[in-house]
């Protein structure tokens, strides 16, 4: 049975939500390694790194921009099943404020297990996404593409001319990131990891990418195919170029040839480079053509954790973060927050371990799994209107 036809028995897109569920996973493996396995240098770090480490940081970029590049296209698709524009922009404007405040309150203390300082990740930049499309929602999709590709492909021209006051501060969020606040002593640090202009870009992509996810597999296959391949090969291009796109010029690594090809795929994620951008939500639509076709028993299994991806959010950060309690205070003595944290003040007994991550990464998806079904089934027979927020 192909996806396709699995998605004439239910509302939802079965392709989107298997591909949602390959980026929660591999999302869990990000935020395992930030706190069972931090080093004193970041993984992406073509001088330090190894190729091992290097690739279990890379392969998790996938994540985020294809998160906002699939929020994009469920909200094409939202729109179309209420065919009532006044209701779809009241949604995502009151689904955008609640993910602003889940960042803020909740996301903020299971990260740190205190509000010492305060992360606007991920779902701060799609709540605000949600926000601002709530006031171009009535707007042809032809203008909105347009937009997305102005924002997209120049939003590297635009030059860092952020500030510490007012005027500057709000350029930071919206343009450029990260941005760090400093409100004063016994005021928690803001630190805007996530500029919403770019990402809502990405958003934007998603939402008229998403007519064809209405379309047969067979026809909605050869475009999200050729779009995809077409966004790699201009990432090539512009990559081998070397001018434009990211702010970070690949270059030859004295470590070796191998090095050198980390280096070149090695692209600027805060804030989103055009580069950054063109791989990995290319990566995002072949990936997405293939699912329109292809289903099997790992997919099902990807699909229940696609079905509730803000449940799945919330529950593998308490769950990590539950974990890194127990761990480091079982093996240190005490609570360490190591991805948080000084390496000076980590235990001195600490060394980092890929495959004590690994280890621990599988036993959480696999634990995930069990509750992430049972909500999944829950909502399917649940007809209230709140389960539309998570």
């Amino acid at each position: 049975m192909t996806i396709q036809q699995t998605e004439k028995l239910s509302t939802r897109v079965a392709s989107i939500d298997v591909l949602r569920g390959l980026i929660m996973v591999i999302m869990a493996l990000d935020h395992v390694r930030e706190f069972f396995g931090a080093t004193p240098f970041r993984p992406e770090d073509v001088t330090q790194t190894s190729v091992a480490l290097f690739s279990s940081r890379w392969i998790t970029h996938l994540c985020a921009p294809n998160f906002v590049f699939l929020a994009g296209i469920s909200i094409y698709l939202y729109q179309k099943k209420k065919d009532n524009i006044r209701e779809t922009s009241i949604f995502l404007l009151t689904r955008g404020l609640w993910l602003i405040v889940i960042e803020l309150v909740v996301v903020t203390f299971l990260l740190q297990l205190s509000y010492q300082l305060i992360l606007l990740q991920v779902i701060w930049v799609i709540g605000w996404s949600m926000i601002l499309f709530s006031l171009i929602i009535r707007l042809p999709r032809k203008v909105i593409a347009a937009l997305a590709f102005l924002i997209i492909a120049g939003h590297n021209l635009v030059p860092n001319s952020a500030t510490d006051n007012a005027l500057g501060v709000l350029a930071g969020i919206f343009i450029h990131s990260p941005f760090v606040i400093m409100n004063g002593a016994g005021v928690p640090v803001v630190l805007v990891a996530y500029t919403i202009l770019p990402w809502f870009g990405v958003m934007m992509t998603g939402y008229c990418v998403g007519e064809w996810l209405g379309l047969p597999s067979g026809e909605a296959f050869p475009k999200l195919w050729k779009t995809g391949t077409i966004m790699l090969f201009a990432f090539v291009v512009l990559r081998i170029i070397n001018l434009y796109g990211d702010p970070a010029p690949w270059a030859v690594q004295p470590r070796g040839w191998v090095f050198s090809v980390l280096s070149f795929i090695n692209v600027s994620k805060y804030p989103p480079s055009l580069q950054f951008v063109l791989l990995m939500v290319g990566i995002g639509m072949l990936l997405l053509a293939a699912f329109t076709i292809f289903q099997g028993k790992v997919t099902e299994w990807l699909k229940v954790f696609g079905q509730v991806p803000f449940f799945y959010y919330i529950l593998h950060l308490a769950l990590i973060a539950a974990g890194t309690f127990a761990w480091t205070t079982i093996s240190f003595g005490r609570y360490a927050n190591l991805g948080f944290s000084n390496p000076a003040d980590w235990p001195k007994e600490y060394e980092p371990s890929l495959l004590r991550v690994v280890v621990v990464w599988l036993i959480v998806v696999v634990i995930l799994y069990f509750p992430c079904r049972w909500f999944a089934n829950y909502r399917k027979e649940s007809q209230s209107k709140w389960l539309s927020y998570l």
